[in-house]
């Protein structure tokens, strides 16, 4: 009777697979080759311009036959990322590679590593008037509740993803969902997004969103007393009215601060809002798909009667604009002061023009935002709180995927980086779940050391390129075994 392949265990993450010979792990990118585990994706490797360069010996070397960058190609500023070059989970070894170079004429050492995040989320920015839901909203994919809409910015609705109590403090649908959502928007693919009170998005990082099915094209110039103080001049003589329809600041150019320097006359204009100061108005109406982020179709609606004691008098003219120059209007005042439509002049055709001209292409934009601290500063140094210092105080370059990141102040090591800035497909996951994100840390050789750092297993990129991703030689492994601060 013939006895099954014997299966053997992957360390490289939580879940711990026995992997059959030739099969692999419930995460795809560790797999069992006769008897070893090997790292399924090649190793990428980056020139300085952060284009995505070479692929180097696979994880564990398997497979490989011949040379994949002759020395005489070889740029000077080569660099290995941690994309594809596996974890040491749990960090009580060296990170997979710990690469030695010079720069400049310094000694420095790069430490390269996949980090498992389970407290990692990501932020996107949609560039939109758009309502799209409730602050505090929760967004849902495929029904399951996925994060949650934050504080709109200038021009743009922001929505929160993800998170450790998405990830594994609710059901298993619920985590499972949450990481394949994160880890699509983080590779750079569309995600449909629903929200509670709001609308349907379709998010995809450096695209424009698409809301309740329809394309956006623009992100608005400004608010509406913003787009006033832009334009004014250049309105002046050719209308003898201009309100900029907006969401949160509705503009009226003859009472404006703009519009008063100018002189602009009085017209006797009602605004039907909440009056913030001369020319500027709040909640003209609800929040919306309509004019300027509003639920109107008709901007008239937020127009009173005309006070003929103020300045209204029939054959006024009156520009009617949202934010983006996407809806406009053109009225004249009939004898009985009520704005009657007509064609907009040629000589305003420009302007509107301009607004749209200075309109922003609308786009969606992804960070990833991850908490790397735990157990994967000890694959950098045996003293982990010094790399935690060492980053924070700027001695450490820490970047992911190649790509520059963000630091936050405070304790620990919280960064954030944005997805475009990395190579496609840099991003991957467990399923404990979590998110897997390259890191990369760059440092003086001296510092390295000096926080305590593995030397014995520091590599040159040529020793890296003829070894593969293995450390060959117990030898070479006893130091860090046995040495400690």
């Amino acid at each position: 009777m013939t006895e099954a392949p014997e299966k053997i265990r992957c360390d490289a993450c939580p879940v711990m697979c026995y992997i059959a010979p030739g099969q692999t792990g419930a995460c795809d990118r560790y797999a069992n080759a006769a008897g070893r585990i090997v790292r399924t994706d090649p190793v990428v490797m980056l020139t300085h311009a952060l284009e995505t360069g070479h692929r180097i010996v696979r994880f564990a070397a398997r497979d490989w036959d011949g040379d994949p960058m002759p020395a005489e190609a070889m740029p000077a500023d080569i660099a290995v990322t941690g994309i594809g070059s596996g974890t040491t989970y749990p960090d009580y070894k060296p990170a997979p590679f710990i690469v030695s170079s010079r720069l400049d004429g310094a000694d420095m050492v790069t430490v390269v590593t996949e980090a498992i995040f389970s407290y990692c989320g990501v932020k996107v920015k949609i560039d939109t008037d758009r309502f799209l839901g409730p602050e505090g909203a929760v967004v849902r994919a495929e029904g399951e509740p996925v994060g949650h809409v934050t504080t709109a910015e200038y021009g743009s609705q922001m929505l929160s993803l993800g998170g450790v109590h998405h990830l594994t403090g609710g059901s298993k649908a619920e985590g499972r969902v949450t990481c394949a959502a994160m880890l699509a928007l983080c590779n750079g693919d569309a995600v449909t997004l629903v929200i509670d009170g709001g609308s349907t998005v379709t998010v995809q990082a450096g695209q424009p969103p698409i809301v309740d099915g329809r394309p956006e094209r623009r992100m608005r110039v400004g608010c509406g007393s913003a787009t006033i103080g832009m334009f004014a001049s250049q309105w002046r003589g050719l209308v003898d009215e201009v309100v900029v329809v907006d969401d949160h600041i509705t503009g009226v150019v003859s009472e404006h601060q703009a519009g008063k320097v100018l002189g602009w006359e009085p017209t006797g204009i009602k605004i039907k809002g909440h009056r913030s100061t001369p020319g500027r108005y709040f909640r003209v109406s609800e929040p919306g798909l309509g004019w300027g982020g509003t639920k109107l179709t008709d901007p008239l609606d937020i127009l009173g009667e005309w006070n003929p004691k103020k300045g209204a008098r029939p054959g006024l003219r009156l520009l009617m604009v949202s934010t983006t120059g996407e809806e406009f209007a053109y009225y004249t005042l009939d004898d009985a002061l009520i704005p009657q439509p007509q064609p907009l002049p040629d000589s305003l055709k420009a302007t509107v023009g301009l607004i749209d001209e200075n309109c922003e292409p609308s786009l969606c934009t992804v960070l990833f935002m991850g908490g790397a601290g735990g157990s994967l500063r000890a694959g950098v140094t045996k003293n982990p709180v010094r790399l935690t210092r060492s980053v924070q105080s700027g001695a450490t370059r820490l970047t992911s995927g190649g790509a520059e990141c963000y630091i936050w102040p405070g304790g620990g090591i919280t960064f954030m980086v944005d997805v475009t800035r990395l190579p496609k497909g840099a991003f991957g996951y467990v399923p404990t779940p979590a998110l897997v994100a390259p890191l990369e840390f760059t440092l003086p050789r001296d510092a390295y050391l000096a926080m305590g750092g593995h030397d014995a297993a520091v590599r040159s990129l040529d020793e890296i390129m003829a070894e593969g991703g293995e450390y060959p030689t117990a030898a070479r492994l006893e130091p860090w075994r046995s040495d400690g601060l």
